[in-house]
């Protein structure tokens, strides 16, 4: 016989809904290939005229599931909130309803026994399963992926309300209303939606025909909507009411902070960093995701290589000293600090924060929220943490003289100093501080370790293509690493995983100027930053540039992505 177990019950629940008959069985089980899983539909729907939905009727009663029509169900902005979409689409899973406390999700795979306790572990829910066809859950994300969003219907009412983009050109008060029901609707989507798709930053930007909201993910911009003109100054107003700002000002920036979870009845603990400027259109508003469900990573899974990782240990076990991180916003530098404190936060240490905002609360840590309209500042917050015995101090940033002159003290008298600086690389970070008019010896005295970094997208492992260098490429390989072999590029098409970008996540890449003897004396004797920097490579220093290029050696990112986030470096 060609028909297994299951096979042969599917086809016997067949018989029992009246769509075969036995002689119609017999034919089946007589013939000579054997029927598992596909094959057996194909067979049934080209010879037998069962129909797709019938067969998984079947299928469904054969197994003890209630059958799901996939087909039907409407994806909405609020299906992957609970069960992430990445998450859905490797699994083949969906989750298409809850009652009380059980999640009803769809699965392709009926035999898949572990997908059901890994989601009620992340969703705290207890799990109905329901069976589904694999082709309709993949059309169904095919088309979640080709939408622009969930912003449909809101559009439409806004649309209705407003008028379509471009549409109207004169802006009166009149037209201002952030009380009115879609534009209230409207902030909260564009910050979920921004939250689900895994986004850094919301930028909203008028324009003079239209207003366009953008995210950054993975640090790169793309578009995700496009508003009429009009909707500009009610959802820059609404988004000022989320965050306590003046919203009558128009004309200067201003800074806040939006507590997302006192506007939404979803299960979302994200705050929001906003910041609102006059545009020659308009205001425009950009908004930083901080999401506090979100733990901090080990250090082990940040990038470093083993070789900087051993370094970077060994400096913030320190007893005293100054540790500074310096990059562009966006590059990582908080997730790096907060992984630090993680890993030497022990009972018998006290550590103080001073931060601008909190982006991650920590436990057993004391962390400080600054408020500059009240005069506490970081030299303010500073000055209190060393009248209240600490063991180590971390600043937001070091933005001006005297927070760089009371850090060095800290450093100096005993207190393990950590913060931040916006330099280009290690070296350079020197310089700044010698502008800052800190005397050489102080610097050198007190500076344990410089560690410069960038977030370099990972390429996906899934659709990654394997090449050889030639060329240019191979010749910056060899110069920079000393190898030359093959390495990978993203795929143009890109894959479901990557969601057809070709890249999925990000990596870090650090330049860890440690100092020793030689470095100290150089600082000593002013040393340009360009001396300092070959002094540091004698020392064991990869730079940005060379790390870079380890990361597209180890398979993790491409040459592009390398040179496009640090240029090679000179000389």
């Amino acid at each position: 016989m060609a028909l297994g177990k299951v096979q042969s019950l599917i086809v016997a629940k067949l018989i029992a809904m009246g769509r075969l008959t036995a002689e119609q069985r017999d034919s089946i089980a007589a013939r000579p290939q054997d029927l598992n899983g596909d094959a057996l539909d194909r067979l049934l729907q080209e010879d037998f005229k069962v129909t797709a939905f019938q067969c998984l009727v079947a299928k469904g009663r054969a197994l003890g599931l209630a059958p799901f029509n996939v087909a039907r169900y409407r994806i909405s902005s609020q299906t992957f909130e609970r069960i992430p979409q990445e998450f859905c689409q490797e699994n083949l899973v969906l989750p298409v309803g809850q009652v009380g406390d059980l999640l009803l999700v769809a699965f392709a795979n009926p035999f898949e026994v572990t997908l059901p306790a890994k989601i009620q572990e992340m969703t705290g829910k207890r799990v109905v399963r329901l069976l589904a066809r694999e082709k309709d859950i993949k059309e169904k994300f095919s088309r979640a992926n080709d939408r622009s969003s969930g912003f449909d219907d809101v559009v439409q009412q806004i649309g209705a309300e407003y008028g379509m983009p471009g549409e109207g050109d004169a802006i009166k008060d009149a037209d201002v209303n952030e009380e009115s029901g879609p534009i209230i609707q409207l902030a909260n989507r564009i910050i979920e939606d921004a939250y689900f798709a895994s986004a850094s930053d919301i930028h909203v930007e008028p324009q003079e025909k239209d207003v366009i909201v953008r995210y950054r993910v993975d640090g790169m911009c793309q578009e995700k909507l496009r508003l009429p003109v009009k909707v500009g100054p009610a959802l820059v107003a609404r988004l000022k009411i989320m965050c306590n700002l003046d919203i009558s000002e128009r004309r200067l920036p201003q800074d806040g902070r939006i507590v997302f979870k006192q506007y939404t009845k979803k299960n979302l603990d994200l705050d929001l960093r906003v910041s609102t400027a006059p545009l020659n259109h308009g205001e425009g508003v950009v908004m930083r995701i901080l999401d506090k469900q979100k733990s901090t990573l080990p250090l082990t899974a940040l990038g470093f290589s083993e070789e900087n990782l051993a370094k970077y240990r060994e400096c913030i076990r320190q007893p005293y000293g100054m540790i500074l991180h310096c990059g562009p916003t966006g590059s990582g530098k908080s997730m790096t600090l907060y992984s630090a404190l993680n890993e030497i936060n022990t009972p018998d240490i006290v550590i103080r924060t001073a931060e601008d905002p909190i982006e991650y609360t920590l436990a057993g840590i004391n962390q400080m929220q600054m408020h500059r309209q009240i005069g506490l500042t970081f030299a303010m917050a500073l000055r209190s943490f060393l009248r209240q015995d600490p063991d180590i101090i971390l600043v937001g940033e070091i933005r001006d003289v005297e927070t760089a002159e009371i850090a060095v003290e800290a450093a100096l008298t005993g207190h393990l100093l950590i913060s931040t600086l916006h330099t280009n690389d290690a070296p350079s970070t020197i310089a700044r501080l010698t502008d800052m008019d800190i005397e050489p010896f102080m610097i050198s005295s007190s500076i344990l370790c410089v560690c410069a970094q960038r977030l370099m997208r990972r390429v996906c492992k899934q659709c990654r293509i394997q090449y050889e260098p030639k060329g240019r490429e191979k010749e910056i390989l060899e110069k920079a690493i000393g190898w030359s072999g093959p390495i990978f590029k993203h795929n143009t098409k890109g894959c479901p995983k990557c969601n057809g970008s070709g890249y999925r996540g990000r990596v870090g890449i650090h330049e860890l100027m440690v100092t020793n003897e030689e470095l100290i004396e150089g600082i000593n004797k002013k040393m340009e930053t360009a001396e300092l920097k070959k002094i540091a490579m004698k020392g064991g220093m990869k730079t940005l540039h060379q790390d870079s290029l380890l990361k597209v050696k180890d398979g993790l990112s491409t040459m592009e992505e390398a040179i496009s986030t640090v240029p090679p470096d000179l000389g």
